[in-house]
């Protein structure tokens, strides 16, 4: 019988010998993939760490104290006695204004004084005697009353002149301009020969004390409240009643070598951002912080003993967008782990959950690492002793590794 002309003996044996052609081939293949080794992958063993949680709060620094120096009487400036944006004392002598009418006032208001008195001491000798001349009834009682009266308003004169001496001994006091109070002075903003007056709005100059130095920082209400917390129950560094150690970090990343303490007392709420301003305070006895700089306050919240950082590289996601990492268990087989990250550390993740110490996380070779592969680890450079330099974002909680 034939088939298109073909014989049905040839067209089985060709059938046959196909089938078992794609046999052998399958066979090969397999025992090739038998004989190839293993995949090559770079892993980290995770190790437990010991590390600081701490809170970075972008703020600016401010003066201790502010005072601006006025003039408390009119008059002329004769001499400036101070340098600009040097060191002053309390009461130092800053400015001079021309004395001489206010010296003026002062001699008269004591000659007034000295008049005064000298009425004062007539009125009282003629009171004295008509009080002994009207109980001789040498002198009516009218002229007694008048004698005692002039005696009173002579009193008062002498309290009057004495007052006027005081005021005038007061404005001679003000023509020396003092300065209020220990700091830095700024610039002046007059020249001598200039008129000023006692009730003008312009300060002839700034006076800021910066030891110590204020740091104004910003933080929301439901942080601030967060860190109260954590200060009560003793998980911030205390620095004394209601306080927190605080470090302070340069927009540069430089770090301050003086400690701060954060007070968390006259806080005001913005109504609009619903953030709070606190403020720490800082030595400075070098002047190194001046006021107006950006800077950051770093609180450290508390310690774990027992972190696990993963690398970055080490971590991908999901189609659910859940942060993955590949495995190596013990039999060298790659699992697929679903982590639980905190944050980011430098180029790692803190992991909370989905990894333990011990495990070996791929980190190079992902691409050759499946779910299910025997592959075969080899170990990349050991996690150091320090942890990574982090360069956090002002505002969010980072972690540190403590040095």
């Amino acid at each position: 019988m034939r088939v298109s002309g073909t014989p049905i003996g040839s067209i089985c044996a060709a059938a046959l010998a196909l089938f078992l052609a794609g046999c052998g081939q399958q066979q090969n293949s397999a025992q090739a993939q038998e004989q190839r080794p293993a995949p090559e992958v770079m892993v980290t063993t995770l190790a437990p760490q010991r590390v600081e949680i701490v809170s970075e709060l972008p703020g600016r620094t401010a003066p201790y104290r502010v005072a601006e120096v006025r003039p408390q009487v009119t008059g002329v400036i004769r001499k400036r006695l101070f340098t600009e944006g040097g060191e002053v004392r309390a009461d130092q002598q800053l400015y001079e204004i021309d004395p001489a009418r206010y010296q003026a006032a002062y001699d008269s208001a004591r000659a007034s004084l000295a008049r005064a008195q000298s009425a004062l001491n007539s009125a009282k000798l003629l009171a004295e005697r008509y009080r002994t001349l009207i109980e001789a009834r040498a002198v009516s009682k009218q002229q007694y009353d008048d004698a005692v009266a002039s005696q009173q308003q002579a009193e008062a004169d002498v309290a009057s002149a004495k007052a006027a001496i005081e005021t005038a001994g007061i404005n001679l006091v003000y023509t020396k301009v003092l300065a209020p109070i220990s700091g830095r002075v700024g610039r002046s903003t007059v020249t001598e020969g200039a008129l000023v007056t006692s009730d003008q709005t312009a300060a002839l100059a700034t006076v800021q004390q910066l030891d110590p130095i204020y740091v104004d920082v910003t933080q929301s209400t439901t942080q601030l409240l967060r860190l109260q917390h954590e200060l009560a129950n003793g998980q911030l560094q205390s620095a004394g009643a209601d306080q927190a150690t605080v470090k302070l970090v340069f927009d540069d990343g430089t770090e301050y070598s003086q400690l701060g303490k954060l007070l968390f007392s006259e806080v005001t709420v913005d109504h609009g951002t619903g953030s709070v301003t606190m403020r720490a305070v800082f030595p400075n006895p070098q002047r190194q912080l001046l006021p107006g700089m950006f800077v950051h306050a770093r609180l450290v919240e508390g310690v774990s003993e027992q972190a696990l950082l993963v690398p970055q590289q080490g971590v991908s996601r999901n189609q659910r967008g859940e942060p993955t990492a590949l495995v190596v268990g013990q039999d060298n087989k790659v699992e697929m782990r679903v982590l639980k990250v905190d944050r980011a550390i430098g180029d790692k993740w803190l992991v909370l959950d989905g990894v333990k110490a011990g495990d070996k996380v791929v980190v190079e070779g992902l691409q050759k690492a499946r779910p299910g592969t025997v592959v075969r680890a080899v170990e990349a450079n050991k996690l150091s002793d320090e942890a990574p330099q982090e360069q956090p974002n002002p505002g969010e909680r980072k972690l540190t590794q403590r040095q």
